[in-house]
Formats: C-alpha cells, structure tokens, sequence
C-alpha cells in the first residue's frame, strides 16, 4: 500500500497553474484535461499523487462539459454506452493495481500514453475495420483497455479516440462520450480511494476541492477562445508541450532507478 504524503499549500500552489492550463486547454478542445494535468503535476511528485490531485478538478470539468453539451448529445451517446462497464471494468483493476504496485514504472507507462496519443495518425494505419463488424468485442477489448489505462495513469484518451473514430461517432458525441466514461471513471476511483487503509485520504480529497475553481475558470475561457482562435494553433501548442513532458517523464523513470 502506498503511503500518502500530506497536500501541503506548496503542492497546491505548484498544481494551481497546471490545473489552470489544462482547464483551459480542455475548454478549448472539450477533452485533454488529464491528459495535461497528470503528466505535469508528475514532473514535481508521483504518479499516485498526480492521479489523487486530478480526481475532483477532473470530475468537476468532465460533469460541467457534459451539461455544456446539452440534453441533445446525452441522446446521441445512448447508443455506445455499453462502453461504460467495461472501462469501469478497467478502471477498478488498474486503480488496484496503482495502489498495490511500485509507483515508479508507472512514470514510464504515463509517457507511453502520451506517445501513444501524439503518433494517433501513424496509428490510424493500422487495421481497425474490425470494430465496426464486432461492436461488442470492440468495446470490451477498447473500453477495458482505456479503463486500465485511467486507473493507473488517469489517462482513456488515446484509446478510445481509436475505437471512436473508428466507429465513425460525431465529434459532438464524442466529446460528451469521452467526458461521461471518465466522469463515471473518476468517479469509481474516488470510491475506492476513499475504501483504502490510507491515513488522511479523505482529508486530501476534500483539500483538493480547492483547485476546482482554477479548472472551471480556465474551462469557460477555453470555451471562449474556442471562437477567437485557430485549432491548428492550440494542436501544435499541446503537441510539442506533450513531446517534452513524455522526455521528461522518460528521464525521471530512469533517473529513479539509479
């Protein structure tokens, strides 16, 4: 079991700017919130810690997206929610397995994650025409995949934008689905979080309340630079931040074991 440290006003503080930037970035986008958070709190703590910061900013931004969205994608999403079991399926899994392994190759499985969601295209390539045929086996093989993936590293992303894709979803519907299947992830995992022997969990969790308002903030102005600015812009942008911040994360791994 690890041992959690305490949420000091200096970890608060150091988390605020980066749970401001992916606010803003998934008000921009409508997904990448953890995407950007877990890799960056990464940098200056443990994958654990960075995963436990993220629960209540994430789940407050992916609940707000979905209202955003409105009762009109809700509809559309009913047709490809038999997803959820199975990433939850995941989720629960790889939480466990986050609380009970050795925190430091999860350094490394984060960056593969952010490589993984960086070189999508080169992986568009890839022979996936199968999914369209056998929707069921899709999602149990996607959906517990990305759950795994959340649970551990608190990043579906990647996985799921190649199951959705290719089951050609709008994109509308696929910003509330992504937004729903973690809302729901994050979610399961704050329960469990909540169920450890882990002294002062619930005080951590509840400190961490403190960091929404950066992420709602930058949510909205997201949503408005959304209007004003190039997409092309914000992709270059968050690609080359994510390229360094997987080097970095490759070399902590590394620099870990020595």
């Amino acid at each position: 079991m690890i041992e959690l440290v305490p949420l000091s006003w200096e970890l608060i503080w150091l988390a605020a700017p980066v749970i401001f930037l992916a606010g803003l970035v998934h008000g921009t986008f409508g997904i990448g919130f953890p995407m950007v958070a877990t890799p960056l709190i990464a940098l200056f703590t443990d994958v654990f810690t960075a995963v436990l910061i993220c629960v209540v900013p994430t789940m407050s931004v992916n609940l707000t997206t979905i209202w955003h969205g409105g009762r009109a994608q809700l509809r559309n999403v009913r047709p490809y929610l038999l997803i959820i079991p199975f990433a939850l399926l995941g989720t629960v899994t790889g939480t466990f397995l986050l609380l009970w392994l050795d925190p430091r190759p999860f350094l490394l499985l984060l960056a593969v994650a952010v490589l993984l969601y960086l070189n999508q295209g080169r992986l568009q390539s890839i022979e996936f025409s199968w999914v369209r045929n056998h929707t069921l086996t899709a999602y149990i093989v996607f959906g517990t995949t990305a759950g795994l993936m959340a649970g551990m590293v608190n990043v579906m992303l990647p996985v799921l934008i190649i199951l959705f894709m290719e089951l050609r979803i709008a994109t509308a519907t696929m910003v509330v689905l992504f937004n729903l299947n973690f809302f729901t992830g994050k979610l399961t995992q704050s329960l469990i979080f909540m169920q450890q022997d882990i002294p002062g969990i619930g005080v951590f969790l509840l400190s961490t309340l403190l960091l929404a308002p950066f992420a709602l903030t930058s949510l909205f102005i997201g949503m408005q630079l959304r209007k004003r600015f190039t997409a092309e812009r914000y992709v270059t942008l968050l690609r080359g931040l994510l390229w360094v911040i997987a080097g970095i994360l490759i070399v902590r791994f590394m620099v870990a074991y020595t």
